[in-house]
């Protein structure tokens, strides 16, 4: 096992690392990328956020954003802006399996949810392979 690979796998098996790293993505919707193909975090991915318009079901970009060395991307949305509402995460999965050197089936996944106390944290990981990703609500 390479040494880069177990410095990123250390910081989800000590807790004061992963206290660390949490802290810097404070908000109530947080998301969490990891490549389990690999058992990494899945770094420099890039997503959008969107919330749908309930009158013309229309997508409005919120942020785009990139994930950081431990998979996440902090800040995605301020409490105030966060409402009652169906949002969406769209992740670029093929840009990113092109640059790590595979190649993916997936050319993007979405993530719909619906968020209907915005007074929650909200954790939307994703878990992904060449072939396949997995979802879930977390805490």
């Amino acid at each position: 096992m390479s040494a880069q690979r177990l410095q990123l796998l250390k910081g989800h098996i000590l807790p004061e690392n992963k206290t660390t790293a949490m802290a810097g993505s404070p908000g109530p919707l947080t998301t969490h990328v990891l490549n389990t193909a690999m058992g990494i975090p899945a770094s420099n991915l890039a997503l959008h956020l969107y919330r749908q318009d309930p009158s013309t079901n229309a997508w409005s970009l919120i942020k785009t954003g990139t994930t950081n060395e431990d998979g996440r991307c902090p800040g995605l949305i301020t409490p105030q802006a966060f409402t009652s509402d169906v949002y969406k995460i769209h992740f670029e999965t093929a840009k990113y399996w092109e640059r790590i050197g595979e190649t993916g089936f997936y050319p993007y996944v979405e993530i719909v949810f619906t968020i209907n106390d915005p007074g929650q944290k909200y954790h939307i990981p994703l878990l992904l392979s060449p072939f396949s990703y997995s979802t879930y609500r977390g805490s």
